[in-house]
């Protein structure tokens, strides 16, 4: 998907069909660019793969928007304003992430080839983010007593358990008769049920498990409709309700809500506060979402490529984040004034951007995408696909004598029947 599609007339050009290729959002593997096998000449063994220019565009606002709010974070407790922008941004950012994420996991199923892409690109990075991260937090924090523990996700690394955990129940959300009320059912659960405890991070796994089900329900038509010139104009006066609504409840609520990490009890609230919380909150969220997706350029814009590496800048940005905390960056007093809070903006949009570069992907693809053909069995159906797929050419070094005997098998069969 790194071609952008053009638009034609007023209205943009048609989303690519429901079986778009990509599969592993937001993992960062490109299917543009694939990789050449060992053991092959040439890296075309595969037919190359688009991508689409607006869901790149839309992951890429999408993390910014997400630096934008761990940068404003600090700085609400001295600005209603930046409580009111913080809150705004939270109640969407996140949900349009999960719900990009939902849509290109329709495909997945238990083959074996996406269980192995599920394995190295989900469940790898988070053991290596996570020790990295309770490293980093005793190091920076002087912490010595900072746990290593892989039951108990640390700051930004819930994302990948959630995903991992998401992307494996695909196959029962596309079976059941009604998923989207199912999730919510188990989303309002899981919002009274302060017995679940911080054990990988099942709240906000639960909680945000509607969104990526409302992905998987999605399709490109829906989209489309979201680009209606009518929906682009409508989605400037709820944008600006939403903020004079935040802009009013910001000293009246707690913006741990947005989080969808506790139990209402755990927030102090009774039991039905957070079956009112969560469907209210499921409410606005897809509403800011789809004015959101109403602004995301569907051209090719001069970061539509950065789009490929937006999980690198979620968990890079991460050690940034908290060390800004550590580093008492924000105790200086300049920073809580607008000039301050305006920079601290467009240095945390500038610092994820650098982060979801290609050379910064090059750079750590070891961790985010490890290739790891060594800690797989090689499957038979998944050899006898790329066969096909290739007329014959290997595409592995582990299947390259294997493929070069079966045309030349063929021939002596067809010697010995003429014979």
């Amino acid at each position: 998907m790194t071609n952008s599609l053009r638009p034609h007339g007023p209205n943009s050009a048609p989303l690519p069909p429901a079986t778009s290729p990509a599969e592993g959002v937001p993992s960062p593997r490109s299917a543009s660019t694939p990789r050449p096998s060992p053991g092959t000449g040439s890296p075309e063994t595969k037919p190359v793969k688009q991508r689409d220019a607006f869901f790149d565009n839309a992951k890429y606002l999408a993390i910014v928007l997400v630096a934008m709010g761990h940068a404003w974070e600090p700085l609400t407790d001295d600005s209603r304003a930046a409580e009111a922008l913080y809150m705004v941004v939270y109640t969407f950012h996140m949900p349009a992430f999960i719900l990009i994420s939902g849509y290109f996991s329709r495909s997945f199923d238990m083959r074996p080839d996406r269980l192995r892409r599920l394995v190295t690109g989900v469940a790898v990075p988070y053991v290596i983010f996570e020790v990295a991260y309770s490293l980093f937090k005793r190091w920076a924090d002087h912490d010595p007593d900072q746990p290593i523990s892989l039951l108990d996700p640390w700051y930004l690394t819930w994302f990948l358990v959630a995903l991992f955990v998401w992307r494996l129940t695909t196959p029962i959300w596309k079976a059941v008769r009604w998923p989207l009320p199912l999730a919510l059912a188990i989303a309002v659960l899981a919002s009274v049920s302060p017995d679940i405890g911080d054990d990988l991070d099942l709240q906000r796994v639960l909680q945000f498990l509607p969104f990526f089900v409302m992905g998987l329900c999605m399709k490109p038509a829906h989209f489309q409709f979201m680009r209606r010139p009518e929906i682009r104009v409508l989605s400037v006066p709820v944008f600006a309700a939403a903020l004079a609504v935040a802009y009013w409840t910001a000293p009246k609520m707690t913006s741990a809500w947005f989080y969808h990490r506790d139990s209402a009890q755990e927030l102090g609230s009774p039991w039905w506060a957070g079956v009112v919380m969560t469907l209210a909150l499921f409410g606005c969220s897809m509403v800011l979402t789809a004015c959101f997706f109403a602004w995301v350029p569907r051209r090719k814009m001069w970061f539509t490529v950065l789009g490929a590496g937006t999980l690198y800048g979620y968990l890079l940005h991460g050690f940034l984040a908290k060390g800004s905390r550590f580093w008492g960056w924000f105790d200086h007093s300049w920073v809580h004034t607008p000039g301050g809070e305006i920079l601290v903006t467009a240095v945390a949009a500038s610092v994820i951007t650098a982060l979801c570069t290609p050379p910064v992907q090059r750079m750590f693809r070891f961790a985010m995408e490890p290739r790891m053909e060594w800690a797989f069995k090689q499957d038979a159906a998944e050899i006898a696909r790329e066969r096909t797929r290739t007329g014959g050419t290997p595409s592995a070094g582990g299947t390259h004598s294997a493929e070069q005997a079966a045309p030349q098998a063929a021939q002596q069969t067809a010697q010995r029947v003429s014979r």
